[in-house]
């Protein structure tokens, strides 16, 4: 399997819904059009962020249809085709394929908790890539899974030539160095936590696949290169004020209320899906006094 370049910011795209719940294709084509314009290096459909486990597969196949048919051929599609199953992902994986999607994000097995080892979760990934017809990223995000994937989990895959890499949302910069440590060169570690990013650029990984992408992508994408410039002052001064939203729309008002903040900001956020509510009032007054601070012109930043 051809290797594949995953330097840079991703966002994990937000499933946009009308207000009787029904999926809003034309506003996530409107949403696209105006991500293709940044400098994000591409997308992931069916993410944790997309509301993944709210949707049936049918809504998934058709955003991942509408994505490839509008997305420009530079950004990379990453599809989300994890299942409890192993054949059930393999399945996904080869639908998403068949679309034309550039690598699959696997979200680890979790129901079965007290069976999960490391050899389960080696066996689960390394079936997923031998049947895979595009590259994997694995996909650790304990804060919903209560599944993480550890150095010993990567040491035992990592060299399988359709394993590219992890997206780990840990936020564990310590779990982070002993990944990066574990894994062959070639191995390309993406981190999901927005409180961590500059640090986890600065320890080796290559880039981030960020919730906070689909209100700020412009801000998470000067984060990325000023690191890459070596300008840590400015590089440092920007995360911070991304942390400043990575707090809201993490554990704090989660989904809903980062679908506000693009509302405000001039994309199609909309309702959450039930069993997700919408954001109290005091949680928008919140949200609207943050967003200056977050938002702030670029250019007032500098080392």
């Amino acid at each position: 399997m051809a290797s594949m370049n995953l330097n840079g910011i991703f966002a994990p795209l937000t499933s946009p819904f009308t207000t009787d719940g029904s999926l809003a294709v034309e506003r996530f084509r409107e949403n696209l059009e105006r991500y293709d314009r940044t400098r994000l290096a591409g997308y992931v459909v069916n993410g944790s962020t997309s509301e993944s486990v709210l949707l049936r597969w049918e809504e998934i196949y058709r955003l991942w249809e509408t994505a490839r048919e509008h997305v420009k051929l530079e950004k990379i599609l990453i599809a989300g085709t994890g299942a409890e199953a192993t054949a059930e992902t393999i399945e996904h994986t080869r639908r998403a394929a068949s679309f034309g999607f550039d690598a699959a994000l696997v979200r680890t097995p979790s129901f079965y908790k007290p069976a999960i080892s490391t050899e389960l979760l080696a066996e689960h990934y390394l079936r997923v890539a031998d049947s895979s017809p595009i590259p994997v990223l694995l996909y650790s995000v304990p804060v919903f899974t209560h599944v993480a994937i550890d150095a010993a989990v990567v040491s035992r895959v990592a060299s399988h030539p359709n394993i590219v890499g992890i997206k780990d949302s840990s936020g564990d910069t310590v779990g982070l160095s002993a990944i990066l440590a574990a894994a062959p060169k070639s191995f390309q570690t993406l981190v999901g936590s927005a409180a961590t990013l500059f640090e986890s650029l600065e320890a080796g990984a290559v880039g981030a696949i960020l919730a906070v992408a689909n209100a700020f992508p412009e801000l998470c994408c000067e984060i990325y290169e000023a690191c890459r410039a070596g300008e840590k002052g400015r590089a440092r001064a920007l995360a911070d004020r991304l942390a400043v939203a990575g707090k809201l729309f993490g554990q704090r008002f989660g989904i809903p209320g980062l679908k506000y903040a693009m509302d405000r900001l001039g994309f199609y956020g909309g309702p959450a899906r039930l069993p997700l509510l919408p954001i109290s009032d005091a949680a928008k007054a919140e949200i609207d006094a943050a967003l200056p601070q977050v938002v702030a012109e670029l250019s007032a930043t500098s080392d």
